[in-house]
């Protein structure tokens, strides 16, 4: 066997140069442009309530509303993302319409009053999570 004669030995080692030159996407390599192709095909709204959705279910966790509940409630982190959530739905407004907007803000208000529930030591009217946006919460 000469050095122009393929191995067939799974074991031998991959010539890094033409792998790293595979236009074949992996795990360890990911297929960037293929994505990037997949994110722009995406209209904004969807993006922006992807967005919100995930903001409102990392809230629900650390209110400890999920079956794990006081694992990890944790209400600095809540207010954070009750804030943010809070934040993205009132800049989004005029963007996104009433039908993609109505249910987002009553998740919103359902999560304020569960922090209000949740506080031992309740905010002021307008001082909770968010209402800087929403104005106060009330039960």
């Amino acid at each position: 066997m000469n050095d122009a004669t393929p191995t067939t030995d799974a074991s031998a080692p991959a010539d890094s140069a033409a792998a790293a030159a595979s236009p074949v996407a992996s795990e360890e390599n990911p297929d960037f442009d293929a994505m990037t192709r997949d994110i722009a095909e995406v209209p904004a709204v969807e993006v922006i309530v992807t967005v919100a959705v995930n903001l409102m279910s990392a809230a629900a966790v650390k209110l400890g509303l999920t079956e794990d509940g006081e694992a990890h409630k944790d209400l600095d982190e809540a207010r954070k993302l009750v804030h943010a959530l809070a934040g993205l739905l009132d800049a989004s407004a005029t963007e996104i319409s009433s039908f993609h907007a109505a249910p987002l803000r009553d998740g919103l208000k359902s999560l304020q009053l569960a922090f209000r529930e949740a506080s031992l030591v309740p905010d002021e009217p307008g001082q909770g999570p968010g209402e800087k946006y929403t104005g106060p919460v009330f039960g």
